[in-house]
């Protein structure tokens, strides 16, 4: 498993694709949901960058149950994003430990993960927020501690860190 996080707009989506376009059978999950126009927007602009090369998976909260679903269809399982992904988490109302442990339990092997890094900014105001960023701190860890390398993305120039 490789492991890409990075700041907002770094570079990850980018660099993962570039990474997944090497395997022959591509599959892209996307966590993203079209809550507002915004993301709409977002969402066009990932399909339009990877094209039709992937069978697309979109799954906002049981990622861990399309993996398991698909792990032996594809040589490759691109999921983005962590940090949307654990927003689903918190806006359904699930307890953000079970999901991170089916997740953790789902990872075959065959994926490349993108998340945000989330501890090089400021401490958030309210409870919330604090408790979101303290838990996608904690699923970056031991996403990371999981995976065989992992890529800090920073201004579009990834740098190995493991």
């Amino acid at each position: 498993m490789i492991l890409i996080t990075g700041g907002i707009k770094s570079g990850k989506s980018s660099y993962a694709l570039s990474l997944a376009r090497k395997f022959n059978n591509k599959a892209f999950v996307a966590t993203g949901e079209p809550f507002d126009e915004e993301m709409r927007l977002r969402i066009a602009k990932h399909k339009l960058e990877r094209g039709d090369e992937f069978d697309t998976f979109e799954e906002p909260v049981r990622i861990y149950d399309v993996i398991q679903e698909i792990k032996d269809k594809y040589d490759v399982i691109l999921v983005d994003c962590m940090t949307t992904w654990l927003g689903n988490v918190f806006h359904y109302s699930l307890d953000p430990d079970q999901e991170t442990e089916k997740l953790l339990a789902s990872i075959s092997g065959k994926e490349i993960i993108v998340t945000n890094e989330v501890g090089f900014g400021l401490i958030p105001a309210d409870k919330t927020a604090r408790l979101y960023t303290e838990k996608l701190g904690l699923l970056n860890l031991k996403l990371a501690r999981k995976a065989q390398e992992v890529y800090l993305v920073v201004s579009g120039i990834p740098v190995r860190i493991k």
